[in-house]
This record gives structure tokens, sequence and C-alpha cells, in this order.
């Protein structure tokens, strides 16, 4: 484990923040990190930048994610990794899409990705889009919102439907809320296009070793955490169970 300290914070809303950390990590976009939060927990993070700088994008959402929310510039993290299998990448023109935080894995593949590139971002409102100037320096940009407050009113599988129809992707990159990612997964087997999706399940030690994120015989920390359609379809669990802290199977 590193013991890193934080460089400066970014906040982007009241419930997102961006950790830039001192350390620099030989990774690949999709992978993840165990992150050690002093006294608290540890959990693990997508990183959302790689190369010049690292650094993960952090949705307050639990007692880890809200302890992390409250640390400055100069405090210390633990970190180690990084671990898992990330995004591969396919053809000359893609398709990424992301809801909310999802953005974050996919963030460092869109920058390196040479092909054209049309980037699906969606949020409940404007307010929680994160990332977009980045994004619209680099790629085409489509948003969508719940509430229509920017962008197409609607989710972001509508607005991947609607291009996915005028134009021919060669690779779908996808990373959200699981009931999205399932709903791109029959969208993609229709079209006939590779898809490749970050999944996110309950971890504990990030190796493979204590099944906490097994499912259907994999493990999401070192099989994933981005399988391949070919693989998604055989995985029955996808997109209906998840387990929690305590290893129980519950409805996602």
């Amino acid at each position: 484990m590193h013991i890193c300290r934080i460089k400066r914070v970014v906040e982007h809303s009241d419930i997102h923040k961006t950790f830039f950390l001192d350390i620099k990590m030989d990774a690949v976009p999709g992978q993840f990190v165990m992150v050690w939060i002093p006294g608290i927990d540890e959990i693990p993070m997508s990183l959302s930048h790689i190369g010049e700088e690292t650094a993960i994008t952090v949705e307050k959402v639990g007692e880890a994610t809200e302890a992390m929310h409250r640390m400055k510039e100069g405090d210390k993290l633990g970190v180690r990794g990084p671990y898992g299998r990330g995004f591969e990448i396919r053809g000359k023109k893609a398709l990424f899409v992301a809801g909310g935080t999802g953005i974050a894995p996919l963030l460092p593949l869109i920058k390196i990705y040479e092909g054209e590139k049309h980037v699906v971002l969606g949020a409940k409102t404007g307010k929680l889009l994160l990332f977009t100037d980045d994004i619209k320096r680099i790629a085409n940009l489509h948003i969508s919102t719940d509430d229509g407050s920017a962008g197409m009113k609607g989710f972001a599988t509508d607005v991947a439907r609607m291009l996915m129809e005028k134009q021919k992707f060669d690779v779908v990159y996808v990373c959200g809320p699981e009931i999205m990612m399932e709903k791109m997964l029959d969208l993609c087997m229709e079209k006939g296009i590779e898809m490749q999706a970050s999944l996110e399940r309950y971890m504990k030690c990030g190796v493979g070793i204590c099944d906490s994120c097994a499912i259907d015989g994999y493990h999401v920390c070192k099989d994933g955490p981005v399988f391949s359609s070919k693989v998604l379809i055989k995985i029955r669990d996808f997109g209906e169970w998840r387990r929690d802290e305590a290893g129980r199977k519950v409805s996602i």
C-alpha cells in the first residue's frame, strides 16, 4: 500500500469531488484502486485521471465517501493497486455511454482513444453533470438529464439509441447504473455491436480472494471490472442481483 497525500481537490457539485494524489500509477483505463480512509474503511475507486496526474472522483453516498469529502489538500490516504481488467481499445469509431459518476473510469479512455468518439453523458440534473468541458474539447458530447435541465430530457440510453439508429459504431463503452448498462447490452446485441462495461460490486480484498464481488463464477475485482458483451450475456446476475457487505444477495 502507498501512503500518499492529496495534492488538490476539485469540487464539481455538492456530492462530487475529484481528489488529485501525489502518486503516479501505470494503470489502464477502467482499472481501479483500493483506497484506505484512515480510521474509516477501505473502498474500491475508479481512476478518473491516469498519466501525468492520478485522481479519483468520489460521489458522497455513504460513511467512507462522506469522510473523504471532508478531507483537504495535504491529508493522507492509503492506496493499493491498480487492480483488475480495464478497457480494450477497439475500432475507429466508438460510443461512450456514462450515467452519473460512471464517466470517471471512461474519461481516461476517451482521452486516449484515437478514432472518432461520441460521448453520451447522463445525470439526474444538469448540476450533476461531470467533466463536460474536458469532454467537449476532445469528443462529440451528447447530454441527457432526467429533469430536462440540460440536454435532452430522458435517459442516456434514449440518446444512445438515437445515435445508434443514425450512425454505425465499432464499439460501445459503458459505465453507470447497472439497469442502464443492462439496457445498453440489449441494445448492442440488437445492433450487433461489441460492448464493454465496467461493473461495480462490493469489494474487500480487490484481488479475487474474499469472494465478496463474486458474480456467476467471475470476480469483478479480478476478471473485471470491465467485461465484454460476450461475457455479460452469460452472467445471470447482471442487472438483477448484487451482494451486500454481509454477502447476502439483494435486488438491484
